[in-house]
């Protein structure tokens, strides 16, 4: 079975989408665990409308905790952590599961399509996936927006380092090759939102992307706000 974790913070405009593909799979072994940080929306009845399980914590509020909150009562073998404003494509599972399982890996991430796409996002989705292509020979590194990882090996590293304010999930890429085979999953494709290059504006957010990027080239963990890019800032 697949755990599939979704962080959540006020999230009542998006995480329906995320769940409805989630329920037009065409692979059925999977529990929905939503890890919600405290939300003050209907979130949380979303989530139990679906048959999700719905965990809080109301003193953490950062993915790396929700992330490490869910993946604490997943059930499955294997975690999958998906951001809920990202979107599900047909056979999604069942290509990622199939290909995590050929290739025996411990870890993998995924290339994007931003969804809504536009020509200049296209621009840096191609950007952005021969970044991870080149990156996943020496020193890997995937988006938290989906990470697929066998639950031992996520035990194995204790998770996501909470102490981290930005890329922890590239550090948790990073920690995981060093322990198990991580590669990106070449089958398909995650449908990646891009609501923040719409609401911040494409060029403030290729700044904040190209600084978080040049932190994590020269290894440095981003323990204080170097940009303001918050949890929960993009609800609507």
């Amino acid at each position: 079975m697949i755990s599939i974790i979704i962080p959540t913070l006020n999230e009542e405009v998006y995480l329906p989408r995320l769940l409805k593909s989630i329920k037009r799979q065409d692979f059925l072994d999977y529990e929905i665990i939503v890890s919600d940080g405290g939300s003050s929306d209907s979130t949380g009845s979303i989530a139990r409308e679906f048959d999700c399980s719905f965990v809080v914590d109301n003193e953490h509020r950062h993915p790396a905790w929700q992330r490490n909150n869910g993946a604490a009562v997943a059930q499955g073998e294997l975690l999958l952590f998906l951001d809920a404003d990202t979107i599900l494509q047909e056979h999604f599972l069942i290509a990622a599961v199939n290909e995590f399982k050929i290739k025996n890996l411990g870890g993998a991430a995924f290339y994007v399509r931003f969804n809504p796409n536009r020509f200049i996002y296209s621009i840096y989705s191609l950007t952005i996936n021969t970044v991870a292509y080149l990156r996943q020979f020496y020193s890997p590194i995937g988006i938290g927006a989906g990470i697929l990882v066998s639950r031992e090996k996520h035990n194995s590293i204790r998770g996501f380092d909470t102490s981290l304010f930005l890329a922890e999930d590239y550090d948790y890429c990073k920690r995981l090759s060093e322990i198990g085979k991580f590669k990106m999953i070449k089958s398909i494709k995650l449908l990646y939102s891009s609501r923040r290059l719409e609401k911040d504006g494409k060029y403030i957010t290729l700044f904040k992307w190209l600084k978080i990027g040049f932190y994590s080239l020269l290894n440095i963990k981003i323990k204080k706000k170097i940009v303001n890019y918050d949890f929960g800032r993009f609800q609507k």
